[in-house]
């Protein structure tokens, strides 16, 4: 639970549509940010620009009025009094004038020497009109402009007379300020705005994503038919339109293959059938030729007695195949009964022969709702596996560990299989030369063979020399909704279970056989 929470917070925090709205919302704040940090530039320039340009244009003026009834060189009573003159034409802004030695302060309590730099006296003193600086005084701004008095002789002749004019701009700064909060609090709107443009955009491009997306997890899980609408020209109806091509050549192959391998189950299944009748013919005349076999030379009652094993043996290929394809075309159905296991594993081994050859573990009173049939073909083909490739002792353990299965181990103590024979035991007309290689023949003695080239032993038994016995075995256990595995045993041999559902007799369904 904890796993699969952390992988939808993952999806959550790296999907799509987060990251969209993610983008959208930085790319609205920087946009936002850098227009303001603009607008907020522009307006402070053209505020202190038409500031200082008007400073500077009133005090020419006013210098201009005053200073034509101005005496040179003046006392300090007339600069004082041309001081006062100027500052109340310019707004009562301080005004500050010197001559040589003298100083005139407009507003005798002001301090300015903290105010006007050593700079921008320096840069009056040279005479080349109107200079200005700002400044910080005491945190607040200030505007300073100073400009040289000339004589009004037209060949501009400095006076020695300066001027300089204090002007406060902490209004301008305010202004400022204010603009810059009005546009930092519009950002927030329009943050909110690209976040549901953001999500608005996310919903038409995810769309189509989730809904091609649930259209590959249809296809994935067999629903060849799963298409997506193609609407539009863009990139996503691309997608789409190659999708739905790909889903028609995935069907298309499909169905050609489900043709073919149609037509190779008929085409086994024919061709077992054709060959029943002359097999039977076949079968009775080799057994015809096995009867008289004593009577024959050597040489012709080996090749008879031959003709008869093959022969035999070709009918019980037959027979296989036959029942392997009743499996793969879905036609085998189960004639479930209340059925004793134990009796039935009795009933098998001793049909075949086998009681005095395998221990049992067969507990009673284990019932279960099964095909009797199918039941013995499993046991005859896992038990003569156990007796022709492994080696003694071979057991059938039966038991019922509670729950709703039940189980059938058969074990043998020969040489085991290998990993890559365990994984490929069951598959059809599999052969592991390397893999317990002890065999039996027929006739009861020890001899060469080869896993899977015998299922079972014996009469009506599926599977015997045919190399499909595993294979019936396994499809009849998953016919009754059980499973065959195999594994090795720690003190070595092989040693296959089957697992069964363990249906109580009033669960029992009627079956058609």
């Amino acid at each position: 639970m904890r796993r699969s929470l952390g992988r939808g917070s993952r999806r959550l925090v790296g999907g799509l549509r987060v990251r969209l709205v993610v983008t959208f919302v930085l790319v609205a704040l920087a946009s936002a940010v850098t227009a303001t940090a603009l607008a907020y530039r522009d307006a402070r320039t053209a505020v202190l620009q038409r500031t200082q340009n008007t400073a500077v244009n009133d005090l020419r003026e006013r210098v201009a009025v005053v200073g034509a009834g101005l005496d040179l060189p003046p006392d300090q009573r007339s600069l004082s009094r041309f001081a006062a003159k100027v500052s109340e034409g310019l707004g009562a802004r301080i005004v500050v004038a010197r001559h040589q030695d003298l100083t005139a302060v407009s507003d005798a309590y002001a301090d300015t020497e903290g105010r006007i730099t050593a700079e921008l006296r320096a840069a009056v003193r040279s005479g080349d009109g109107a200079r200005f600086q700002r400044v910080q005084w005491r945190g607040d701004p200030y505007l300073v402009v100073g400009t040289p008095v000339t004589y009004a002789d037209g060949d501009r002749r400095t006076s020695g007379l300066e001027v300089f004019v204090i002007t406060d701009l902490r209004a301008e700064r305010d202004d400022t300020a204010a603009l810059l909060d009005s546009v930092r609090t519009g950002t927030v709107p329009v943050v909110v705005l690209a976040a549901l443009l953001a999500l608005l955009a996310a919903g038409t491009v995810l769309r189509p994503v989730r809904k091609l997306g649930r259209a590959t997890r249809e296809l994935a899980a067999g629903d060849l038919g799963s298409r997506v609408a193609v609407r539009g020209h863009d990139e996503l109806a691309e997608l789409a339109r190659t999708f739905n091509e790909t889903a028609d050549a995935l069907q298309a192959s499909d169905a050609e293959l489900r043709a073919q391998e149609a037509k190779a189950r008929r085409f086994v299944a024919d061709v077992s059938h054709e060959l029943r009748t002359p097999l039977a013919a076949m079968t009775m005349v080799a057994t015809v030729l096995e009867e008289d076999a004593d009577q024959l030379p050597p040489d012709a009652a080996h090749a008879a007695r031959t003709v008869g094993a093959e022969t035999a043996r070709l009918s019980r290929l037959v027979d296989d195949l036959m029942e392997i394809s009743r499996f793969d075309a879905g036609a085998v159905r189960l004639n479930a009964t209340v059925t004793d296991l134990a009796d039935t594993v009795r009933a098998s081994l001793a049909l075949r022969g086998w009681t005095d050859r395998v221990t049992v573990e067969l507990p009673e009173g284990v019932r279960a709702v099964v095909d009797r049939r199918r039941i013995d073909v499993i046991v005859a083909n896992l038990v003569g596996n156990a007796l022709r490739h492994g080696a003694p002792p071979v057991t059938v353990t039966l038991a019922a560990p509670g729950g709703d299965r039940v189980t059938l181990e058969v074990a043998d103590r020969g040489p085991g299989l290998p990993p890559e024979a365990r994984e490929r035991v069951f598959d059809r007309f599999y052969k592991a030369d390397a893999a317990r290689t002890r065999s039996a023949p027929e006739g009861g003695g020890r001899g060469g063979g080869r896993l899977g080239e015998d299922g079972s032993f014996g009469p009506d038994g599926f599977g015997q020399g045919s190399g499909l016995g595993m294979a019936i075995a396994l499809e009849n256990a998953r016919l009754h909704g059980g499973a065959i595995e195999v594994a090795e045993r720690p003190e070595g041999g092989a040693v296959f279970t089957l697992r069964l559902p363990l249906r109580h007799p009033e669960e029992e369904e009627e079956g058609d056989g």
